[in-house]
C-alpha cells in the first residue's frame, strides 16, 4: 500500500485494524490474572530483544505484548477493554495515550520487568543480556483548565522542581550486582532448585553507586533545579484526566532514565455553561410576553455569543438542541451539542393592571392549557436529551 493512502486510513479504521489483546498472549477472555502474567511472560520471553537482537518485527511485538497486558492486569483498564475494546483507549489510555508507540523499551523493563525473572535483563541495545537502566520517580501536578481551554485544547507552561543529577557527579559500578541493578538467589524447594532475581539493596536498581559527590549534591549526588515544562493539552480532556510527559520526572542516579510528570486535569467550573460529557447545557430565562410574542436571543456558546429564535407561544421547559456547539471528542469523533433550556419567568408581583389582565385571562379559553399529541413531557424531553 502506498505511503499516501496509509495516511488516509481514519482513527476508527486504525482501531479496527489492531489486535485482540487476548490473542496476543495467547489467552483466552476468562482467563484470570495469574494466566494473564503467564501468557505475558510467555510472550515477552518469546520475542525479548535480548534474544532477538535486531529483529524489528519482534520488538513490536514484544511493544505489543506489553501493551496488552499493561491494560489486562489492571482490572478497571480491562473492563474497559472488555466492554469497548481498543476504542476505550484510543487518544486517552494505553501507552502514552494512541498505543504502545508512546513508551519504549527502557519504560516497559522499569515497569514490568520483575516479570521476566532471572533469564534477563534490561534492554542494552544488544544481546547477551543488557544492564537494567533504572527509572526515576514520577512527578505529579495539577492543571487548572477553563472550559474554553478544554473546548479548544491549549499549551500550558508550568514551572516544576526536579531532581538532576548534579555536575560533576560521577559513579561506579555497583560491586554487588556487577552493574545489573538486580541480585539473583537460588533456593532449594521441595520442587528443585528455584531462580529468582530481586532489586540491588545497594545500588536501588540502578547497577551503578555514587563515587564523587560534590558538596551541593545529597546523599545520591541529586540536586533539585526548577524547569519550565510547555505541556500540550489536547481539547476535549475531563477532570480528572491523567496526561504523561515523558522523561520530565525526577532522575535517578547513574545511567538512569528520568521519571515522567504527571498532570492531572482539573476543570474549572463556567459562569453559564455546565458540562455533561462532550454536551453543554444553558439555562435560557425568558419573560412571559416574550415566549407568547417569540423573540431572538443571543445565548453564551463556548467560542462566543450565538444568536437563537423563540417562535411564538415556546413553551417552558423546551429544549433547543444546537449540533456541534459542544466540546470535541477526546479521540476527534466530532463534538457535542449545546444544549438550550428554556424557562419562563414568572413574575412573584404585579401591579393592579397586571394583575387585572391575567384574572380576566382566566376565563379566556386561549389562556388555558391545552397541549397538543406533538407536545413531549418533561420525561421524554430527559430521555431524548440522553439519547
Amino acid at each position: 500500500m502506498r505511503r499516501d493512502a496509509l495516511q488516509c486510513i481514519s482513527t476508527k479504521e486504525k482501531i479496527k485494524m489492531k489486535k485482540d489483546f487476548y490473542e496476543i498472549l495467547g489467552i483466552s477472555k476468562s482467563a484470570d490474572a495469574a494466566e494473564i502474567k503467564k501468557g505475558y511472560r510467555k510472550q515477552a520471553i518469546a520475542h525479548h530483544p535480548d534474544k532477538n537482537p535486531g529483529d524489528k518485527s519482534a520488538e513490536e511485538k514484544f511493544k505489543l505484548a506489553a501493551e496488552a497486558y499493561e491494560v489486562l492486569s489492571d482490572p478497571q483498564k480491562k473492563a474497559k477493554y472488555d466492554q469497548y475494546g481498543h476504542q476505550a483507549f484510543d487518544g486517552s489510555g494505553g501507552f502514552g495515550g494512541g498505543g504502545h508507540g508512546g513508551m519504549n523499551m527502557d519504560d516497559i523493563f522499569s515497569q514490568f520487568g520483575d516479570i521476566f525473572g532471572g533469564g534477563f535483563g534490561g534492554f542494552g541495545g544488544g544481546g547477551g543480556g543488557g544492564v537494567r537502566r533504572a527509572k526515576g520517580s514520577n512527578l505529579r501536578i495539577k492543571v487548572k483548565l477553563t472550559l474554553e481551554e478544554i473546548a479548544n485544547g491549549v499549551e500550558k507552561k508550568v514551572k516544576v522542581k526536579r531532581k538532576v543529577q548534579a555536575p560533576g557527579v560521577s559513579y561506579k559500578t555497583c560491586s554487588t550486582c556487577n552493574g545489573q541493578g538486580q541480585v539473583m538467589r537460588v533456593t532449594n524447594t521441595i520442587l528443585g532448585r528455584m531462580q529468582s532475581a530481586s532489586t540491588c539493596p545497594t545500588c536501588g536498581g540502578s547497577g551503578q553507586i555514587l563515587d564523587r559527590k560534590p558538596a551541593e549534591a545529597d546523599s545520591q549526588g541529586m540536586i533539585l533545579e526548577d524547569e519550565t515544562v510547555s505541556i500540550k493539552i489536547p481539547a476535549g480532556v475531563v477532570d480528572g484526566m491523567q496526561l504523561k510527559v515523558s522523561n520530565k520526572g525526577n532522575d535517578a542516579p547513574g545511567n538512569s532514565i528520568p521519571g515522567d510528570l504527571i498532570v492531572a486535569i482539573e476543570e474549572l467550573e463556567h459562569e453559564f455553561l455546565k458540562r455533561e460529557g462532550e454536551n453543554l447545557h444553558y439555562d435560557l430565562y425568558i419573560s412571559f410576553a416574550e415566549a407568547v410574542l417569540g423573540i431572538s436571543k443571543d445565548i453564551e456558546a463556548i467560542n462566543g455569543k450565538v444568536r437563537i429564535k423563540l417562535e411564538e407561544g415556546i413553551q417552558s421547559g423546551k429544549i433547543l438542541r444546537l449540533k456541534g456547539k459542544g466540546i470535541p471528542n477526546i479521540n476527534g469523533y466530532g463534538s457535542g451539542d449545546l444544549l438550550v433550556h428554556v424557562n419562563v419567568w414568572t413574575p412573584k408581583t404585579l401591579n393592579k393592571e397586571q394583575k387585572q389582565f391575567f384574572e380576566n385571562a382566566l376565563t379566556d379559553e386561549n389562556f388555558i392549557p391545552n397541549p397538543e399529541k406533538s407536545d413531549k413531557s418533561f420525561f421524554e424531553k430527559v430521555k431524548d436529551m440522553f439519547s
